[in-house]
């Protein structure tokens, strides 16, 4: 369905047959772009940055480009076209037809979804809204403003589902979600790893690799939802998702192609003499990689769950992917690693409705795992005797089983002592976030970047690495 910007509110959704609804969302407007004056991306509000905007909600063609200023981007609702005749895909009601408003009796637990889902949306935008200061190029810069718009899109997307859908209940959530902010001691954001800084480049990059992946199959659990509107919400957003994973894939191999460069240049592997040359030593890479992986595994919650059991009865929430399943009632059972409470690790078959995280967690393990091979790749062709790896699902734990239980990258548990002892042979410490901070030195003469990583093989919508995607004032 084409998407008409004239409107005040972008929407495909048919708001102004809704008068009631539009005046709310109308009403909230001004308020969510006080938010972003506040919030977004600092000292860039009048750039002008070579955004792309959606025109159809279907997969073909859906994007236009253009320059525009972030605060006058058309923000909107946009939900994919509608799947004639769907069907709940799995649990108890099976096969009945999918709801097109909310049952009573999941009024609640639908709410809990569509907020928390909402919650993390302004708080990356609000994590990251510094970065632009440190910019490693103007290419770099304008992805990262990409993200940012897409992301206050996709707050949209579920400010539009409360207010349509949960009466004054969805009205107070839409405005909470705009007095949140990440990492505030008061009133911090929802999920633990959407109060974490993000001061650099780096962490951006693991964090659009690692969490935004975890954003991805959250969204893909959430498009089989049996309530039509979130699932159509969620497959809308999951065409926009894939440019943010991609932003950080390539900015992390781009960081490893240039140390690898520097690597070669000065001969040696030594950590120290390849900080002094000005890139990032692998070392460091994966101590990045361990913080921002086991902080995102933890966002798709507890090992065993009764509320991933009942949203997966209930057809509220599915699996990813869930017609790749056999089985789409969850019947069976499903082994998971538990400690035994004596330092060791036991054995246990938990019914697979209960484990329901687990299984969306080993499905992102296994994709998060596929940039690391690549990545390795590369430095096995650069002739370095160095493997990055994912760590263990034990290691540095927040959320579930494993919370507070000290274990080396491997899994192995340990004693306090030698956690403390050897916890930044493992994580960043202070230093080596002191030092890549000091290299976070900005870049934005058109086709230039910053020493520490690599440009990027081309450029955006066929555009060359020298054209100005962001005119800075």
């Amino acid at each position: 369905m084409a998407i008409d910007y004239y409107e005040r509110i972008p929407n495909n959704v048919g708001l102004a047959d809704n008068r009631a609804l539009q005046r709310a969302l109308e009403q909230w407007q001004p308020r969510f772009l006080d938010w972003w004056r506040e919030m977004g991306p600092s000292s860039f509000g009048g750039a002008d940055v070579y955004l792309r905007t959606a025109t159809t909600a279907d997969e073909n063609g859906w994007a236009s480009y253009g320059h525009v200023a972030m605060p006058e981007y058309r923000w909107g609702i946009f939900l994919a076209d509608p799947v004639p005749d769907r069907r709940i895909g799995f649990g108890d009601a099976i096969d009945e037809p999918v709801w097109q408003q909310v049952p009573g009796e999941h009024r609640s637990s639908l709410r809990r979804l569509i907020v928390t889902q909402g919650d993390t949306e302004p708080a990356s935008v609000e994590q990251q809204r510094r970065l632009g200061l440190t910019c490693p190029s103007l290419y770099d810069l304008r992805n990262l403003f990409q993200v940012n718009v897409e992301e206050g899109r996709h707050l949209w997307a579920m400010v539009y589902l409360l207010h349509a859908y949960f009466g004054r209940d969805g009205r107070e959530e839409a405005e909470e979600l705009l007095t949140r902010h990440s990492g505030d001691q008061d009133r911090p954001r929802i999920l633990g790893t959407f109060n974490e800084p993000i001061e650099d480049w780096l962490s951006f990059f693991m964090f659009t690799y690692f969490t935004d992946r975890d954003g991805r199959f959250q969204l893909k659990s959430l498009a089989e939802s049996a309530f039509d509107p979130l699932s159509r919400s969620c497959r809308f957003m999951l065409a926009e998702e894939a440019f943010h994973m991609f932003t950080g894939a390539s900015g992390i191999t781009r960081i490893i192609k240039r140390t690898l460069k520097v690597m070669s240049e000065i001969a040696t592997d030594d950590p120290a003499a390849v900080r002094n040359a000005g890139a990032i030593d692998l070392q460091t890479l994966q101590r990045y990689i361990n913080f921002w992986f086991s902080s995102s595994v933890d966002l798709f919650g507890a090992e065993i769950s009764s509320n991933a059991a009942s949203y997966f009865a209930t057809g509220l929430k599915g699996r990813p992917d869930e017609a790749r399943f056999s089985d789409h009632l969850g019947a069976g059972r499903l082994p998971i690693e538990l400690p035994d409470g004596k330092g060791g690790v036991i054995p246990e078959e938990v019914p697979t409705r209960s484990a329901m995280n687990e299984v969306s967690r080993l499905a992102y393990v296994k994709d998060c795992d596929i940039g690391v091979q690549r990545w390795n790749r590369l430095i096995r062709d650069a002739g370095q005797d160095f493997r990055l790896v994912l760590p263990s699902l034990r290691f540095h734990r927040s959320v579930g089983a494993w919370t507070g239980i000290h274990t080396t990258p491997d899994g192995k548990p340990i004693i306090a002592e030698e956690w403390s002892a050897r916890r930044y042979d493992w994580l960043p410490s202070e230093e080596d976030r002191a030092f890549v901070a000091s290299l976070m030195q900005r870049v934005t003469e058109p086709g230039k970047f910053a020493g520490w990583i690599a440009p990027p093989d081309g450029g955006i919508n066929n555009l060359g690495l020298a054209y100005e995607y962001v005119h800075l004032n």
